[in-house]
């Protein structure tokens, strides 16, 4: 992918705070130009898209930012209409609520919507999503898995994504409904690829394909099984798996990473009475 400029993706874990301080949607409309923003909301995987509309038509309002437009194709042919590709090319910031990710994929992947998303995002507007939204910005995406602590062979599917973010797998909900499991085993058997969990209220904000930096209350989990040893060519059917070696790291609020060299970069260490700045090794 070309980018020529500057490119901001931001991906939240669900349940993101809409009333109270809303830290991680006041991020998003700050990135999208604030009273200048031209928001762009997509609530096609909700099972509830004009209650999700308004939802967050009230959050982006209360945080100072105009009314918002809202894309919502009902057949992969209507994602085709030019009506809705110029709101797109139109805006600063796009938004893609939460629901069913395999409805987002059916109707926008590898169509001129599509398309669309990815020129917005390369040309520097702040592309987010929450859940759904959040599980569809990478090239491969979750679209079936069970919960659980536990490795299984075969317990999660993937689908394409919109490739907005390559060489990665997204979570979401991932302490509240505990994916460690199927997202270690999906990067077990794809290790060429790192996988990211989101907490629920927490987003990862990252800049040009590279950078990744933690926002909100929770945590992001970043699994790395690129020199891990495991029995998924031999691991029967839901059986759990041998995964020895991974490397993982758990970055909260503040915390910043280099997903090319999957190494932390800086983080906000935080005491009572302090807030000291730390800084790990700089990306090559």
């Amino acid at each position: 992918m070309v980018r020529t400029a500057h490119t901001c993706l931001l991906i939240i874990g669900g349940a993101e705070d809409k009333v109270g301080r809303a830290t991680v949607l006041r991020r998003f409309v700050r990135l999208a130009g604030g009273r200048k923003a031209r928001i762009v909301v997509i609530p096609s995987a909700s099972a509830f898209p004009d209650e999700a509309v308004e939802t967050y038509n009230v959050a982006f309002g209360r945080l100072g930012a105009p009314q918002v437009v809202v894309v919502n194709p009902r057949s992969r042919q209507a994602a085709a209409d030019s009506a809705l590709v110029g709101e797109m090319d139109n805006a600063t910031g796009v938004f893609m609520t939460g629901g069913n990710q395999l409805k987002l994929s059916q109707l926008f992947v590898g169509t001129p919507l599509a398309a669309a998303i990815s020129r917005a995002h390369e040309r520097g507007a702040v592309v987010a999503g929450t859940s759904a939204g959040a599980s569809i910005m990478s090239s491969f995406m979750i679209s079936l898995g069970a919960d659980g602590v536990t490795p299984r062979q075969r317990s999660s599917q993937l689908t394409s994504g919109l490739g907005l973010l390559p060489g990665v797998i997204i979570d979401q909900h991932f302490d509240q409904r505990a994916r460690y499991g199927r997202l270690m085993s999906l990067v077990a058997g794809s290790p060429d690829l790192l996988g990211v969990g989101i907490d629920e209220d927490t987003a990862a904000e990252v800049r040009d394909g590279r950078r990744l930096m933690v926002v909100g209350s929770g945590a992001v989990f970043v699994v790395d099984a690129r020199a891990a040893v495991s029995d998924v060519p031999e691991a029967r059917r839901h059986a759990p798996l041998l995964i020895s070696g991974a490397v993982v790291h758990s970055l909260p609020g503040g915390a910043t990473f280099d997903l090319h060299t999957a190494q932390l970069i800086g983080f906000v260490e935080k005491h009572p009475d302090v807030t000291v700045r730390a800084s790990a090794k700089a990306p090559d």
